[in-house]
């Protein structure tokens, strides 16, 4: 399906805005304000009449992390900013562990991970003592996990997880391979080379790709999932953003990238095939995926299960959520306040609009749960 500003499948509205953050930990872009004005929201009710008052705090806050949430950060910052205009919010796209390693070193307020804080690695107990309250994962956007290619004349593509394993691990090599003719029986594909493109540096959204990958097809996948990628073949390219332009520029190219620089940068995207039909990528089928997750943390944690082998028609299964790596308490209460204020905005009001910018909102369900975590920060 080939996206474009004038529609998107499911209604979205593309008028993501571009942010020029690496994700590498040694090049890190800033985030203050620069998007269009939200808008939009989901088609149950509105995040921002059912979420609690946002009250405001002044003072600044300076979080760091995921390049996965930054287009929905630029955005949320701009709006909160309007309306609490006492407070600043600078936020460094690092990538989801630059995020996290300057949250335990004390370096930032919160941070923003694509994947969960992990309790087998230290990360969990890290930010713990760095608190000294709690730390807790809130689940804040839900970034449908994009399978961008360019190949001239074939503006409708289905790939199943097989097959998607094998092209990113070089087994299929050209688009007119037998395995993806198979699948797409009245698709004209050329004998273009594959160009493979992943990101070449610690990133959260590389984690829950390969996490999808093992869960749908260990026998090719074998490898265990990390925030750095496993393959051997194709070309590594720094955060979100260079991943995207590498595909704008390269015919034969596909990569695996967050749907809103799939939207911002006008790619086209595979239809996933889990085994309940073909399901192209909208914020409606990523929200689908999303109803089906179990919260695994303990106490206030809301680290989230997600079902990446779902068969549910109208899911689409690769999907990441971004969370707000907090404290629960904070040793200076003036910066509580100021997260808790922030963070209020975000599950509320900010919610209303992620899916013009290539997100999807989280399911009632579990925002509920997360609003109620982030109105005991102090």
């Amino acid at each position: 399906m080939k996206l474009n500003r004038a529609g998107i499948a499911a209604g979205l509205l593309a008028t993501a805005v571009t942010l020029a953050a690496c994700g590498s930990d040694s090049n890190n872009t800033t985030s203050s304000s620069s998007a269009p004005a939200g808008g939009g929201g989901s088609s149950s009710a509105s995040p921002s009449a059912t979420a609690p008052a946002v009250k405001c705090a002044t003072g600044t806050l300076n979080a760091d992390g995921s390049t996965a949430q930054a287009n929905a950060m630029t955005q949320w910052i701009k709006d909160y900013q309007n309306k609490c205009s006492g407070t600043t919010v600078v936020y460094a796209g690092g990538g989801s562990g630059q995020g996290v390693t300057d949250f335990n070193g004390n370096k930032v307020d919160f941070a923003g991970s694509d994947a969960a804080l992990d309790p087998a690695k230290g990360e969990l107990a890290a930010a713990t003592t760095r608190c000294g309250s709690p730390a807790v994962d809130l689940p804040m956007v839900v970034g449908p996990v994009a399978i961008a290619y360019k190949l001239n004349g074939v503006s409708s593509l289905t790939l199943t997880p097989d097959v998607l394993a094998k092209i990113f691990l070089g087994k299929v090599t050209t688009w007119n391979d037998d395995a993806i003719k198979s699948i797409n029986k009245n698709a004209n594909l050329p004998s273009t080379p594959i160009t493979v493109f992943y990101r070449s540096d610690q990133s959260g959204t590389t984690q829950n790709f390969e996490t999808y990958l093992k869960a749908t097809d260990p026998t090719d996948f074998t490898a265990t999932p990390s925030k750095v990628w496993a393959g051997t073949v194709g070309q590594g390219k720094s955060g979100s953003q260079g991943v995207q332009q590498a595909v704008q520029a390269t015919e034969g190219a596909i990569a695996y990238d967050e749907f809103s620089y799939a939207v911002s940068g006008n790619l086209q995207t595979a239809a996933i095939d889990n085994g309940g039909g073909a399901v192209q990528l909208s914020a409606k089928t990523a929200s689908a995926a999303v109803n089906s997750a179990t919260v695994v943390g303990t106490g206030d944690d809301l680290s989230l299960k997600l079902d990446y082998a779902t068969k549910t028609p109208g899911a689409y299964p690769i999907i990441l959520v971004t969370y707000e790596i907090t404290c629960t308490k904070y040793a200076d209460s003036a910066k509580g306040a100021l997260v808790q204020s922030f963070l209020s905005y975000t599950s509320g009001p900010g919610q209303d609009s992620l899916i013009q910018l290539g997100y999807a909102p989280l399911p009632q369900q579990i925002l509920s749960k997360v609003q109620t975590v982030v109105a005991k920060i102090s």
